[in-house]
């Protein structure tokens, strides 16, 4: 992350500006993850007891954030490469295709994120309730869909971290 601070001041801020520069740095942690690496590097198995793949992790996040707030938060039908019946599975947008590629990855990550920025900022305040319900439940509002989507994003960031550990490693 090119000389900028790994944990900006976020205060003085409001809790949205809070919150979204928060998920943006974990998005970036993300992306990164798949610098510099070749396809063989960022779709193999690097860790003998699982069978994650740093490429396949990045994918999964993209659907993730196409979920929750296209699917979830807007209502809106998922897009691109998501509005398939199989891609209602999560671990569907962990397996890589054919034609995938790192840049590949990458774009459809970087263009889930932009979407899902474009759903918040339609949303008026933190408080708006999501169009769809949440985990067979009631709905949630967009706070607890971003609260998610750091926790989902950090989670996620740990495992690309020992991935990369595991790809330098061999």
């Amino acid at each position: 992350m090119s000389g900028e601070p790994r944990y900006p001041d976020l205060q003085p801020a409001d809790e949205r500006t809070a919150l979204a520069q928060r998920l943006d740095q974990y998005r970036a942690t993300v992306a990164a993850a798949l610098c510099d690496l070749t396809w063989e590097e960022a779709s193999t198995p690097h860790l003998p007891a699982t069978d994650l793949t740093i490429a396949g992790i990045v994918r999964h996040l993209a659907w993730a954030e196409d979920r929750w707030f296209q699917g979830r938060l807007l209502g809106a039908p998922m897009p691109s490469p998501w509005d398939t019946p199989e891609a209602d599975d999560p671990d569907h947008a962990m397996r890589l295709t054919s034609g995938d590629t790192v840049e590949g990855v990458v774009e459809l990550y970087a263009a889930a994120c932009a979407r899902s920025r474009l759903a918040l900022d339609a949303c008026e305040t933190l408080d708006a309730v999501a169009a769809a319900p949440s985990f067979g439940r009631g709905p949630v509002n967009a706070r607890w869909i971003m609260v998610h989507m750091i926790d989902e994003t950090a989670r996620h960031a740990g495992h690309l971290d020992l991935l990369r550990d595991a790809v330098r490693a061999s």
